[in-house]
């Protein structure tokens, strides 16, 4: 058994962090840990038509992002690690500087100190310096960046179908088979 956490953070694309959660629900070998934030929540009125309550119940737990003392934010507490998706240019502050505001990053921040997989997956464009300083930062203190990028290699027809794609990518890095992901065949 699998035990990963799930973060959304406020950013637009909060849907994939929703399709994640949908496909690990029916991986009965995960077990899913779910933190929303605040802005999340915000993103998710304005614009999409998920319920977020329905959205938590696709999780196997659930924690608000202010408990700093959930199990997710203690090192002891053992799992596989932790995906991002989307993670706010806040978020990846955080991240980048270790500044343990909330549950996600406190969260990832303890993954990274027990040399557990982070997967981190930022949503903005253009990015501007800052932006881009903080990425580097992140990935050399041992965050995996995967941008959402669209994939063309698969002609996938659909939205949908690339973002099957970006979790089939991140599903990769825990080893966890995606279906629905079309890997590059040469």
């Amino acid at each position: 058994m699998k035990r990963l956490i799930v973060a959304i953070s406020g950013a637009t694309g909060v849907q994939m962090g929703a399709r994640l959660l949908e496909v690990l629900h029916h991986m009965p070998q995960v077990e899913t840990h779910l933190v929303i934030s605040r802005g999340a929540e915000v993103i998710f009125q304005r614009e999409t038509s998920i319920d977020l309550e329905e959205l938590k119940k696709l999780a196997d737990y659930t924690y608000d992002v202010d408990n700093l003392a959930a199990a997710i934010s203690s090192g002891s507490y053992r799992t596989d690690g932790m995906i991002i998706l989307p993670c706010s240019m806040k978020t990846l502050s955080g991240l980048a500087n270790a500044y343990d505001e909330d549950l996600i990053v406190r969260a990832a921040d303890v993954c990274l100190k027990e040399n557990r997989r982070v997967v981190v997956v930022p949503r903005e464009m253009p990015l501007n310096r800052i932006h881009c300083r903080n990425l580097l930062t992140a990935c050399e203190a041992g965050y995996v960046i995967i941008p959402p990028m669209l994939t063309f290699y698969s002609d996938y027809p659909t939205a949908q179908d690339q973002v099957d794609h970006i979790i089939g990518k991140i599903l990769m890095q825990f080893d966890l088979d995606y279906e629905r992901f079309q890997p590059w065949k040469g």
